[in-house]
């Protein structure tokens, strides 16, 4: 049995959003993390470097 177009786009539409819904999850996640100290202490670095 062939699916239909109606089922197909239904099918699309229910995987884009689930697509939409987990890159939106790791991008929160991502915005919650901690700068990590490496990259503290290198910001700090040129910091010192820019005021005289």
């Amino acid at each position: 049995m062939k699916p239909t177009k109606a089922g197909n786009l239904a099918s699309r539409s229910a995987l884009r959003a689930q697509i939409d819904d987990n890159l939106r999850k790791v991008y929160e996640a991502a915005l919650s993390e901690e700068v990590p100290d490496r990259f503290k202490d290198l910001l700090e670095k040129l910091k010192a470097k820019e005021t005289p």
